[in-house]
């Protein structure tokens, strides 16, 4: 009996246990089933719609003015000194002051090497200029400056050094054409005004045969075909605009030599956007080959020479223009703008110079000036008949 008993007892535990089996599989099942109903492959997700966000077309524009060469003999300098030994220019740019500070970038060419009143002042035919000329051109709104030119080396390399020391001084005043060192002249320069990025070269083909010292040619940059396709080719890709300064054609020719249009066309096919000459002392035409805008002379700025042709001298303004639309970059130099200059002073003695748009002159400051204006106009206009020119206002 206690045998049977056992068994019995084994037989009841056997069940349990089977059916605690069995209950165990059927949890398992629908586990399994429960888990393969949440199956990542088959959960549907409600994503949001991309949206693509529509390129907006952005435009950039900045201002720039040109002017030509602040020549400047002894007359000048003796004007502008002062009580105290000092000199001071800005009264003689305070007429056209308003008109050049408004603009981005304002341009002119320094003729004469800033070196200083501390290495002694000289005039024609080697000049040596007081620096308080580029406090004058700074205060009225320039920034941009063309330093290669064939008065550069006039009183040596430490006239020259001593300029550059003034200019580097400045903050917001961009300089090319006279460098400290092969590396200042070869380092890539890229400069950016209201989005847009901009490079600035400067050249000449004058030295009157005042050449750099062999293995400083870094000190003038005399022009050649090959050192401006390394400048310009360094950045030309990385820039919106290319400004290139020439120094170039034939004193006191209102036309454009053959060499000048030979270097225009180069550069142009360079990439250069705006060529802006100097050294004829006097207005040459403006044109356009291709896409470059060609200036082949301002003229003189403000200078003591004596007759009109000389003391008449070209600003021009045009607008930088920078669009960017779904992707592709177009730039261009747009509103080219005219206006003639006269530099006024007391002929006799040589004093109160003093420099006028001529759209505010009268027959007080320049007798006949209708005549002179109509003369120069035609000039400047040769090759660009509908480039837009500053109207008479005088009496």
């Amino acid at each position: 009996m206690a045998k049977r008993s056992g068994k019995k007892k084994k037989l009841k535990k056997s069940v349990k246990f089977l059916s605690a089996l069995a209950f165990l599989l059927v949890a398992v099942g629908i586990s399994l089933q429960v888990s393969s109903s949440l199956s990542p492959k088959e959960v549907v997700v409600q994503k949001k719609p991309k949206v693509e966000k529509k390129q907006e077309k952005k435009e950039y524009r900045a201002s720039l003015v040109m002017v030509g060469d602040a020549l400047i003999h002894n007359s000048l300098y003796i004007d502008a000194k002062q009580a105290d030994g000092s000199y001071d220019f800005k009264s003689m740019l305070e007429v056209t002051k308003p008109i050049t500070s408004k603009y981005d970038l304002a341009y002119y060419n320094q003729e004469t090497v800033l070196g200083g009143t501390k290495l002694g002042l000289s005039s024609y035919p080697r000049f040596n200029s007081p620096q308080e000329v580029g406090d004058a051109f700074i205060d009225s709104g320039f920034n941009l400056v063309s330093l290669a030119t064939n008065h550069t080396m006039d009183c040596g390399e430490t006239a020259v050094l001593s300029g550059l020391e003034y200019w580097n001084s400045k903050e917001n005043v961009v300089t090319a054409g006279s460098y400290t060192s092969f590396e200042e002249r070869d380092k890539e320069k890229i400069y950016e005004v209201n989005g847009i990025k901009y490079a600035f070269f400067s050249y000449t083909t004058w030295t009157n045969g005042l050449v750099p010292p062999l293995g400083k040619e870094y000190l003038n940059n005399v022009y050649s075909d090959e050192l401006a396709k390394a400048d310009i080719e360094r950045v030309r890709d990385k820039v919106d605009v290319v400004m290139v300064a020439m120094h170039w054609g034939t004193e006191y020719s209102l036309g454009v030599s053959a060499e000048q249009e030979k270097i225009a066309h180069y550069l142009s096919e360079l990439g250069v956007d705006i060529i802006i000459g100097a050294h004829p002392h006097v207005v040459e035409p403006v044109e356009y080959i291709g896409k470059t805008l060609v200036i082949y002379s301002l003229g003189n700025y403000i200078s003591a020479q004596d007759t009109t042709e000389k003391l008449t001298g070209l600003m021009m303004s045009v607008e930088l223009k920078k669009t960017v639309d779904k992707g592709i970059t177009t730039v261009s130099v747009e509103n080219p703008k005219a206006e003639l200059l006269y530099t006024k002073f007391n002929l006799r003695g040589k004093f109160n110079f003093k420099v006028y748009p001529y759209s505010q002159l009268n027959n007080t400051i320049l007798p006949n000036y209708r005549s002179y204006y109509e003369k120069y106009k035609a000039v400047v206009t040769e090759r660009h008949p509908d480039l837009s020119f500053s109207e008479l206002t005088g009496e």
